[in-house]
């Protein structure tokens, strides 16, 4: 019988060419269709700072967020990951220059005792969170570095995750990818709906 981990390991690897497969002018469109829907929902107008990821090779883009969430006058943060411990800590910015590329080829906040944004305590958050896939229960596959699972493990603000209708499952239980630590999203936004979960 196939592990929980192999069946995400081979789920991975169908679900990153199939993204890929989907075509530059594919995405843009469902990207700039998912960012209007994000825009409109009265959790992120009542936000005071979005975490979210910075987008990477064909994952649902945020610069676009990212800078209309700077131009509501909200506060932004980015994660820097530390690969020993697989935990993420967050970054306040202001602008996309200066970033650092990590190990894994991520953009990165230079890690700024000043900057660094605290999770509990500072106001109303809204964690924006990647994803190979989401199901409309809000559980996620990822790209298995177990660091999402962490952050949504103590996270007490709203969870988004931003997923592309093309990847997103009615049932990733069903298809034993969960396994016991993965947590859900507390909503999903795709280019044509929001799901609350």
């Amino acid at each position: 019988m196939t592990s929980v981990a192999g069946r995400k390991r081979a789920m991975r690897a169908r679900l990153t060419g199939e993204r890929e497969g989907l075509g530059g002018p594919a995405r843009a469109a469902a990207d700039a269709a998912i960012e209007t829907r994000l825009m409109g929902l009265p959790e992120l107008a009542h936000a005071e700072v979005i975490l979210t990821y910075l987008d990477m090779g064909s994952e649902v883009r945020t610069r676009g967020i990212i800078q209309a969430a700077w131009d509501a006058g909200k506060d932004v943060a980015l994660p820097r990951c530390a690969p020993a411990s697989r935990e993420m800590r967050w970054y306040r910015v202001t602008s996309l220059e200066g970033l650092v590329r990590s190990p894994f080829g991520v953009e990165e906040p230079v890690p700024r005792a000043e900057c660094e944004q605290p999770l509990c305590g500072m106001g109303r958050m809204l964690a924006l969170v990647p994803g190979l896939a989401f199901d409309v229960a809000g559980y996620r596959l990822g790209y298995g570095g177990g660091f999402y699972d962490r952050f949504l493990a103590t996270f007490t603000g709203v969870s988004v995750g931003l997923c592309r209708e093309a990847q997103l499952s009615a049932d990733l239980r069903a298809e034993g990818v969960v396994a016991a630590h993965d947590l859900p999203v507390r909503m999903v936004v795709t280019e044509r709906r929001v799901i609350v979960a």
